[in-house]
């Protein structure tokens, strides 16, 4: 750990092997053959945090607010894998379904007024998807 470095010592980097880096090729647009990497937006080239920390359990707080379909699906990616290579355990908090086309749940769980009311498998998602939760707060 770094508190146990002498003055002077390098600090350690954590490395990553090249195909857990999400780069995002398209073709290059000065007529030329050659792929060019796409590095306009910061998420085309980021190391996976799953890969890079290996945590047991991840807990990911409205992960898929903001993102558009490509970076969503890039964000599924990475918990979908470290979920199968690691054992990754998940808490997905979301109000939109989207997200859960490319992380299917094991448990869903609906929290109004401070405690859970209602518990299901991934039919309840598809339920409030069509109902809302419109029942659970008035």
């Amino acid at each position: 750990t770094i508190s146990n470095l002498d003055a002077g010592e390098p600090v350690p980097i954590p490395t990553l092997p090249l195909e857990s880096m999400r780069i995002r090729s398209e073709p290059a647009v000065l007529n030329s053959n050659e792929p060019a990497l796409a590095v306009a937006e910061p998420e085309t080239v980021t190391p996976d945090p799953f890969e890079l920390l290996k945590p047991k359990i991840a807990i990911l707080d409205e992960t898929d607010s903001g993102l558009d379909v490509d970076a969503l699906r890039i964000v599924s990616e990475g918990v979908n894998r470290a979920k199968a290579a690691n054992n990754l355990g998940v808490l997905l908090i979301t109000h939109y379904t989207r997200i859960l086309r490319y992380i299917k749940p094991d448990f869903v769980h609906v929290f109004a007024g401070g405690k859970i009311v209602e518990e299901g498998g991934p039919e309840l998602a598809e339920r409030l998807e069509e109902q809302g939760y419109e029942a659970y707060v008035s």
